[in-house]
Formats: structure tokens, C-alpha cells, sequence
């Protein structure tokens, strides 16, 4: 199998998708809204894009709550955005965190039986005052040990219910002050400031199976390339001052943050020690481009990609009417669900 995840066009593989998928065998899958229709179409989805694999290929998806929710209503409940986990936690430590962890079950109840093994969540990012939307309401808070607390209490959840958490984006984009699915941000924070903010909310998650990588540049530590493709941030904050040894991915590879061919992104990425390149729009030309410059994983991506998978539990069981009427009870103030919810 190659090193990275790709998207698919629609709601089932295309006939050059299935050549491709055999051909390229990427390692995983990440779907999309433009991939769902309902929960059987989802499921057939996944079974054949694993059948065309010949495995079971690990199939990812971005279901944080909020704004970033590819499974939403009316045949999945709405999740609120991380945020609003922060609210409850300001007011009652105990209860904000067990709100976190019990939505994240939820969320991976929602997404285990239709085949995920992996959500893009949690966040760990520090936004600061001026900076772009991007992240915004998606952020827990921004002082560093709140924001670390919210993020091992989701990763616990999604755990529980047999679902991988990636952490993102190391080792941050809460400063960015553009959205770097456009152009590239550039943070002009002293290192020292970084150290004690930003890169301390990840410290306390170093120990989870997935990173996603930020399309940000540090200029403090790398003047000019972004995160996702600095071997300096990769080796001295992401692996070193942070401590992560999990599989690495990068944010979309196609973003606009980015400059190059896909081709001398994915090198770039590669050479700069992300394990496996995320591409997500599905479109074929791209795929094409992004595979031919995918190596084989081997060594320590081929290691770490192992252990990641096999951090994967069965869910624990839960209750799920109880559990969904005592997370309504916790988020009472800090977030109104849309009707139907449970």
C-alpha cells in the first residue's frame, strides 16, 4: 500500500475509481458530504472501496460538531461545535469534560456501524484575537491546559466507541490569520511564546495513534515552508518538543496554502516527515498525481500506520438513549440541538 488517503468523487465508485483504488492502493479513504446520502449508500460505499482494496482499509471522515459535519440531520443528530464544550468546562470543570467525552461517544456510536474507523477530531488549536474564522467556534478555548483537557477527554470518547481520534493541526493554526484552504498563513510569534502556548496544548496529547499536520509557517523556526512540508517543524516541534511519535498525516494536500505540483507537495510532505499525504477532493487528475509520487509505506510510517490501527478497541457498551439524554442535561446553556436531536 502507498503513503496516503485519498477522497472519492461521489456516492459510489466510479469504474476509474475502482482501477484506480487497485491500481494506487492508497492506504485510507477519507468521505465527504458529497459521499452521503444515507446510512446503506455510505456503508456500500465503504464495502466496496475496501472489496476493490482486497483489505480492510481504514476509512476516515471530518465529523467534529458545528460547522464541520459531514453527517448531520435529518438521519444523523447535529453535534455542537467545540466551543461550546469550553463553555460548560468554564463553568464546571468536571462537567465540561465529561460533555466532551460523552459527545464524542456519541459521534463515534453515529460513526462505527456504518464502517469509520477514524475522526478528524480533536482540535488542539489556540486561536488569538485577530486571527481568521477558519477555526473560530471550532476551538475549545485558548489557554493551553483547558484546550489539551477538552481534547484527551474527546479522543477518550471516540475510543470508547471503536473509533481512532486524529489530533490536529501540529502543531497549530490557532494564529493563522488567513484560511489556509485559500493561502498560506504566516505566524511571526517568538518561539518562546509558541513553546508556552500553541505547542503546549499538544503536549498532553502526544501519545494518540494520528496527527494531522498545519499548512502554516512558523517563521521562528522555518522562514518559509509551512509545517506540513518543514523537516525543521516536523523533527524539532512536532517529534521533538511535543513529543509525538504517532503516524503523521498532512492536512489536504490540495489546499491552496500550498504551492507546487501535486506531485512536489506530496515529495515535499514525504521528505519532510509526514507518514502519509491526505488528498480529499476526488478529483481523478490529482489522485492520479498524488499516487505517482506516494511511496510505498515502509519502515517507520509502515510502523507507525501499524500501530495506529491497532490503538482501535471494540466499543465499549453504552446506553445510548441514557447517554444522549445526559449529554442534553450537560450542554443545557451552552448549546440548543436542533429539534430531533435524540
Amino acid at each position: 500500500m502507498r503513503a496516503f488517503i485519498t477522497g472519492v468523487s461521489g456516492l459510489a465508485l466510479k469504474d476509474e475509481e475502482r482501477a484506480f483504488l487497485r491500481e494506487a492502493q492508497p492506504w485510507g479513504l477519507i468521505l465527504f458530504r458529497r459521499n452521503v446520502a444515507d446510512p446503506d449508500a455510505v456503508r456500500r460505499l465503504i464495502d466496496e472501496t475496501r472489496t476493490t482494496l482486497g483489505r480492510a482499509a481504514p476509512v476516515l471522515i471530518d465529523q467534529e460538531g458545528g460547522r464541520v459535519q459531514r453527517l448531520g440531520p435529518p438521519l444523523w443528530p447535529a453535534y455542537p461545535p467545540g466551543a461550546a464544550y469550553g463553555v460548560v468546562y468554564d463553568r464546571d470543570r468536571e462537567a465540561g469534560l465529561a460533555a466532551a467525552r460523552l459527545g464524542a461517544r456519541l459521534i463515534a456510536a453515529d460513526l462505527a456501524p456504518l464502517g469509520f474507523d477514524v475522526d478528524c477530531m480533536p482540535i488542539a488549536d489556540l486561536p488569538v484575537a485577530g486571527t481568521d474564522p477558519a477555526i473560530g467556534d471550532r476551538a475549545y478555548g485558548s489557554e493551553p491546559g483547558k484546550v489539551a483537557a477538552i481534547a484527551a477527554a474527546i479522543a477518550q470518547g471516540l475510543t470508547e466507541g471503536g473509533v481512532l481520534p486524529v489530533v490536529k493541526h501540529m502543531p497549530g493554526h490557532g494564529r493563522a490569520t488567513v484560511d489556509s484552504h485559500k493561502r498560506l498563513p504566516v505566524v511571526n510569534a517568538d518561539r518562546a511564546v509558541l513553546e508556552a502556548t500553541d505547542f503546549a496544548a499538544f503536549r498532553p496529547l502526544a501519545a494518540l495513534p494520528l496527527a494531522m499536520t498545519a499548512h502554516v509557517v512558523f517563521t521562528a523556526i522555518d522562514p518559509i515552508a509551512p509545517a506540513t512540508v518543514s523537516p525543521i517543524i516536523v523533527r524539532e516541534v512536532i517529534r521533538d518538543s511535543i513529543g509525538f511519535q504517532g503516524l503523521l498525516m498532512s492536512d489536504d494536500i490540495s489546499m491552496g496554502a500550498l504551492s507546487g505540483s501535486l506531485g512536489e507537495r506530496t515529495r515535499a510532505a514525504i521528505a519532510a516527515g509526514c507518514d502519509v499525504v491526505l488528498h480529499c477532493n476526488g478529483e481523478m487528475p490529482q489522485m492520479l498525481a498524488v499516487a505517482a509520487e506516494a511511496p510505498v509505506l515502509a519502515a517507520d510510517a509502515a510502523r507507525r500506520a501499524a500501530a495506529a490501527l491497532a490503538a482501535k478497541r471494540p466499543p465499549v457498551p453504552v446506553d445510548l438513549a441514557a447517554a444522549r439524554a445526559e449529554f442534553l442535561q450537560l450542554m443545557t446553556g451552552a448549546w440548543q440541538p436542533a429539534r430531533g436531536y435524540a
